[in-house]
């Protein structure tokens, strides 16, 4: 988007966020290994679920950060129609 503030999150904040990419990536990871392996649709299909839910949760947890930065702030530099935007990009 245009014009907004990076994440400005303190790296405290986005830890548990970080923890779930790096999950979501090990999982993956595994799904990719589970594909070449000749691994049964059902569980390929299960794990890819669990990493998309993951990215979601991930996604979500970013922009109520940003969320609670922007009620917070004074200078409200995102406005309504970018927070939406962002949010309706995860539904």
């Amino acid at each position: 988007m245009r014009g907004e503030p990076p994440c400005s999150s303190t790296a405290t904040e986005l830890k548990p966020v970080v923890n779930r990419l790096k999950r979501a990536q090990g999982q993956l990871a595994a799904v990719t290994r589970m594909l070449e392996g000749g691994s049964d649709c059902k569980d390929v299909v299960t794990q890819l679920s669990a990493v998309s839910k993951a990215l979601d949760k991930a996604g979500f947890a970013i922009i109520a950060s940003g969320l609670e930065q922007c009620l917070a702030s004074e200078d409200n530099s995102m406005d309504k129609k970018d927070l939406e935007k962002l949010f309706l990009s995860l539904a």
